[in-house]
């Protein structure tokens, strides 16, 4: 039976303190980096701390969301919480950036299991005609995070200590295990089965090749040098060992008979694309207000209010419409204002108005907030309790994804039109640079983020890096109108389904699991 309705609001305050909490670390580092890196040295090494976070997360994602189906939800829960508080606790500890980088990767192990079961369990226990309504506030808190960590990293290092990024997990996390380990009543129907070995360790290994591929290519290593074409080969054929196995075993962990559904698969699709041209917005535009208007960090983070208050509001209307209107009508209206978005700051200059770019995130904002409750429902809509942990965990999984190859991709194209400007500029200028710069290294595009730094810069040669920043960016913000585009075009594949009772046959087996 339901959750009574006593526990219900506990258990749900409890499942989007888990969401926060394990959505939001994911971001709140960024801000940090600076002082946490001064503080504890290793400079060549200080990508690890994002990246084993993220590599941890994404391979656990799909495996726990599989296991939950399979051994129950609660437990699975429980467990990503704990482990993600005593990272927590850890990462506030760590004395070496190497230390951190492996409490980092901790975390992510809980954050893999939180995070999908969270929305599965809120699901399972709400009454079907409030899902769409409890989807929207799931929905919009992912959102929030996604956006508000940043600007909460900046400000706890500013003025706390970079060690409270960390620790303020700690109460959040232990008042979450508390509400669910003595409110969320289970039941025991679970469907039993072998666990899929064989597809964890290859896809684990896949995720582990493609994400240090993707971190590490143009950075510590050449695109084209034997380390990253290693991790290119391991991905490929880890990633084709995986499909295979995934096919023949009993119990996969992605499982190929929920691509059948033409809403699921769609679904799927638009959160790879939708991620993707997202994430763009949300790394580059603070990186314009502070490169070009020369804004500080956490001013510039504050740009992203606007679409941060703009993608809440669409989850919540998202969620409430959804069984009144069908899944597609919603994502197709909301995915043509992200495109205009998109569309829109391809087209800022270094002279653009203020104005300008707040309309340009308000729209990219309401473009994305109906996805992150959209989807959650249309993914389980007709699929049966028993597959929801994995139809869930894959969107999780496909979304963060798409969201890691999409910076990485036009992380490429943006350093690379910025380097040949600059670098075509300097030629020009004959070395005459590296005298009017006061000694700083005019090849290094981040002196344009740092306002001491800018003030040592002749104002004609800052103009033109300004100019140039802008343009590699806008260019940037150009090609990101493609995944947008798609996730536009493979919504009108949606179907005309709602929100709709009839399509859950085994409401008697949610509604206690």
């Amino acid at each position: 039976m339901k959750e009574k309705k006593s526990n219900l609001g506990i258990v749900i305050a409890g499942l989007l303190l888990g969401i926060l909490m394990g959505s939001m670390d994911s971001t709140i580092v960024a801000t940090a980096m600076g002082t946490i890196v001064s503080e504890l040295g290793g400079l060549d090494r200080f990508v690890w701390v994002t990246t084993a976070y993220l590599v941890a997360e994404l391979a656990g994602v799909p495996i726990f969301g599989k296991l939950s189906d399979m051994y129950g939800r609660k437990r699975f829960l429980v467990f990503g919480l704990l482990v993600f508080i005593i990272g927590s606790a850890l990462c506030g500890t760590a004395d070496s950036i190497t230390e951190l980088a492996i409490y980092r990767a901790i975390q992510g192990i809980g954050a893999g299991a939180i995070i999908p079961i969270a929305f599965t369990i809120m699901l399972d226990v709400v009454p079907f005609e409030s899902r769409g309504k409890f989807g929207g506030i799931f929905g919009s808190i992912f959102g929030l995070s996604s956006i508000f960590g940043p600007l909460l990293g900046a400000y706890i290092t500013d003025y706390i200590n970079w060690q409270w990024i960390f620790y303020i997990n700690l109460p959040v996390g232990v008042t979450a295990v508390l509400m669910i380990v003595f409110f969320y009543k289970e039941s025991h129907e679970h469907s039993k089965q072998p666990i899929d070995w064989a597809g964890a360790f290859t896809l684990i290994g896949a995720v582990v090749c493609l994400i240090f591929m993707m971190e590490l290519g143009g950075k510590q290593f050449a695109w084209d040098s034997a380390a990253i074409l290693g991790l290119l080969a391991g991905f490929i054929l880890l990633a084709i060992a995986f499909l295979i196995i995934e096919a023949k075993v009993k119990e996969p962990i992605i499982s190929y008979s929920l691509f059948k559904n033409r809403l699921y698969t769609t679904s799927i699709l638009i959160s790879l694309f939708s991620g993707a041209a997202f994430i763009v917005a949300s790394v580059y535009m603070p990186i314009f207000i502070q490169g070009v208007f020369g804004g500080k960090a956490t001013d510039s983070g504050l740009v992203l209010l606007p679409m941060m208050l703009a993608s809440v509001v669409t989850a919540m209307i998202g969620g409430f419409v959804i069984n009144k209107v069908s899944y597609r009508t919603v994502m197709i209206s909301t995915l043509l204002v992200l495109v205009a978005g998109v569309v829109l700051a391809s087209t800022l200059k270094s002279d653009s108005t203020r104005w300008l770019i707040t309309l340009s995130m308000i729209l990219i904002g309401s473009g994305i907030g109906s996805s992150f409750s959209v989807l959650g429902n249309a993914v389980i809509h007709g699929v049966v309790a028993r597959q929801r942990g994995t139809a869930n965990s894959t969107l999780t999984f496909v979304r963060a994804l798409g969201m890691t190859i999409g910076i990485t991709t036009f992380g490429i194209i943006q350093s690379q039109l910025f380097s040949n400007k600059l670098a075509n500029y300097l030629q020009s200028m004959g070395g005459k640079d590296a005298q009017l710069s006061k000694g700083l290294d005019m090849k290094d595009p981040h002196i344009l983020l740092s306002p001491e730094a800018r003030e040592h810069i002749p104002h004609e040669i800052l103009d033109q890096m300004k100019n140039m920043l802008s343009d590699s960016i806008t260019h940037t913000f150009t090609w990101a109108i493609i995944p947008a585009s798609l996730a536009f075009f493979i919504s009108f594949f949606m179907g005309r389904s709602k929100l709709d009772a009839s399509a859950n046959a085994d409401e008697e087996y949610v509604s206690g699991h």
